[in-house]
């Protein structure tokens, strides 16, 4: 049943601000984290490879419980929309955390990394799988869900600009503002800014949103969560995005996290721009990218757009393995990444869209929707890119002779490594995934035809 109307404008812009928060610790976890733990708090490249993989896979095995938990939430405030200000805050402490350096032995420090960054994606996923499962119930609309969920990509682009853009300099200002403050202090410090903004945008993204659709959830008990997971591991369309949106994470954690490593020691003191700046031209570009997802799925279709978008990123992502470092290969890298960027842009929308049509199409199909279960999933795949994207980041670099030490020359096969992580191993993941979406059967007249019979049904559920 849909209640309350239309959304406003600012209801999207509020749900923008969701991502927003989310996406701003994201990008700066995946990019920065795997550089802070291997060259500022002191652990091995094999150790910081493997607490990424293990935490990540946890917080990933993590997300259906909570998508599960919200499913049976009921409050005054809805289902998922109360969990962004229940855990706004412990979400932005455990960020600090986890960028905090302890004066300690290398043991403490290892135990102290795990304990921190397990609290840090509990807290991640408390907060982000509701969200995400909020786009279900916003409203009843395939179209308009597109359309909310381009707003929430335009927002998380514009977060992820702002963390990147602001990250290195507030370490630089912190650093300056007093001899005493460390390299470590200055990333925790830098932390504790970004962690103040984003529990405030969650907050925001609380307060200017409504569940405006009543869902045929599921009820408590062992019996229901089984059905659940049957329901779930049977939606065809389900595995299929699942493995696509693994692939693309892997694209962008991994081009993402060699960023550091790749300015720090291909480009070196010939850069003109800096890390920071390349990162959250990126960014920009993919907000671009963003805006451009409703009219190329209006044309095209979501899954075609999808499909297009990948192959176009992939190929461009290849050309880098051949840029030489000068000033002029170096302004070529640059616009490669700003056109990489738009393709990537375009394709999280989709995404996000699609996975709420496969909870429609599950609801259509089983009677009842596991929104917060389906969503979860997404989340789920997210993780899991992440997660092997930043353990390979490590174990690559490990294998490739890299060296840690500030002061290091990299060895030719190091220099090779970084390249290609920048190029042909996050290529072959955007062209794996847009070979599995060519399989997605959801089409938009089958999506039309899904939403038609569901408008019916709750109407005769309300009357009921």
């Amino acid at each position: 049943m849909a209640v309350g109307g239309k959304a406003t404008f600012l209801e999207k812009v509020g749900y923008g601000f969701g991502d927003m928060s989310s996406s701003m610790f994201w990008k700066i976890f995946s990019y920065y984290l795997p550089f802070f733990y291997s060259n500022v708090f002191g652990l091995s490249l094999a150790h910081a490879g493997t607490l990424l993989l293990i935490t990540k896979l946890y917080d990933a095995v993590s997300d259906p419980v909570m998508g599960m938990i919200a499913d049976r939430t009921e409050t005054r405030w809805g289902k998922y929309r109360p969990y962004l200000l229940w855990c706004a805050v412990p979400f932005a402490v455990c960020g600090v955390l986890t960028f905090t350096t302890p004066d300690a032995g290398y043991g403490f420090k290892h135990v102290f990394a795990y304990i921190t960054y397990l609290l840090m994606m509990t807290a991640y996923t408390a907060i982000n799988v509701p969200y995400g499962a909020m786009l279900g119930v916003l409203t009843p609309d395939s179209r308009e869900k597109t359309v909310f969920s381009s707003y929430r990509m335009f927002f998380a682009y514009g977060g992820s600009f702002l963390a990147l853009a602001i990250f290195e300099p507030l370490q630089n200002f912190f650093q300056g503002m007093d001899s005493g403050v460390t390299v470590a202090d200055s990333w925790q410090y830098s932390m504790i800014v970004v962690g103040i903004i984003c529990a405030i945008l969650f907050v925001m993204c609380f307060a200017m949103t409504k569940e405006r659709v009543k869902i045929n959830a599921p009820v408590s008990g062992n019996s229901s969560i089984l059905k659940d997971f049957k329901s779930l591991v049977s939606n065809g369309p389900w595995w299929i995005l699942l493995a696509a949106a693994i692939g693309i994470l892997l694209f962008n954690s991994i081009r993402g996290g060699a960023a550091a490593y790749y300015f720090k020691d291909v480009i070196g003191g010939n850069a003109i721009f800096s890390c920071g700046i390349f990162l959250a031209a990126g960014e920009v570009a993919n907000m671009l990218g963003v805006a451009l997802a409703v009219p190329l799925s209006d044309r095209f279709g979501k899954k075609t757009s999808y499909m297009i978008s990948l192959v176009v990123a992939a190929v461009l992502s290849i050309f880098i393995v051949f840029i030489p470092v000068t000033p002029a290969g170096l302004w070529a890298l640059m616009g490669l990444q700003i056109l990489i960027s738009i393709a990537t842009g375009v394709t999280l929308p989709l995404l996000w869209s699609m996975f709420a049509d496969i909870a429609d199409y599950s609801e259509y199909k089983n009677g009842s929707a596991s929104t917060g279960l389906i969503f979860s999933s997404s989340s789920m795949a997210q993780k899991f890119g992440g997660a092997f994207g930043s353990a390979l980041i490590l174990w690559a670099l490990a294998g490739f002779g890299y060296d840690t030490s500030e002061a290091a020359v990299q060895t030719s096969t190091a220099i090779g490594g970084l390249k290609a992580m920048m190029s042909w191993i996050p290529a072959a993941g955007a062209l794996a995934a847009a070979v599995v979406v060519a399989f997605y059967p959801l089409t938009s007249k089958r999506m039309s035809e899904i939403s038609a019979a569901l408008a019916d049904r709750r109407q005769k559920q309300t009357e009921q």
